[in-house]
């Protein structure tokens, strides 16, 4: 690979990350207190993906040893956001559910960066986020199965 082309996919790369940090500062700083961005990813990947995964399952999409994953879940469990059950399946293992209440916190928890995404719409149309999204999901895909095939 030539300097010019690695430079321009290191510089996507390093401008997604440099967001995910403005992006995690900033929801975090609208969470309750004792609350966490790995607290509302958890949530998030369980609405978004899949409920009732088990907590090794959730470390690795996280990418994180499952003693973090345990440590995240027993955060939201305390906080009644999630319900660590018996697995369904082999009745050894446990799966994570998120509540009523968890739900609603994912929603409030995305309803208070209103004021920061009235901000930022002002200067990113809706018309170009349209058409941006699409193609992040298409990155963030083959990353998923790139990460999971090597």
């Amino acid at each position: 690979m030539d300097e010019e082309t690695r430079t321009l996919y290191f510089t996507l790369f390093n401008e997604v990350g440099i967001i995910d940090q403005l992006a995690g500062s900033l929801m975090e700083s609208r969470l309750p207190d004792g609350l966490t961005v790995p607290h509302f990813s958890v949530l998030n990947h369980c609405m978004r993906v899949k409920d009732g995964q088990t907590p090794l399952a959730l470390a690795r999409a996280f990418q994180v040893p499952k003693t973090t994953m345990t440590h995240t879940l027993a955060g939201l469990e305390k906080r009644d956001l999630v319900e660590i059950r018996q697995n369904p399946k082999d009745k050894r293992s446990k799966c994570v559910w998120i509540t009523k209440k968890g739900k609603r916190f994912r929603v409030d928890a995305i309803a208070a960066l209103d004021p920061d995404l009235t901000v930022f719409a002002e200067q990113f149309p809706k018309s170009e986020i349209v058409t941006l999204i699409p193609r992040l999901a298409e990155i963030r895909a083959m990353m998923d199965v790139y990460r999971d095939g090597s």
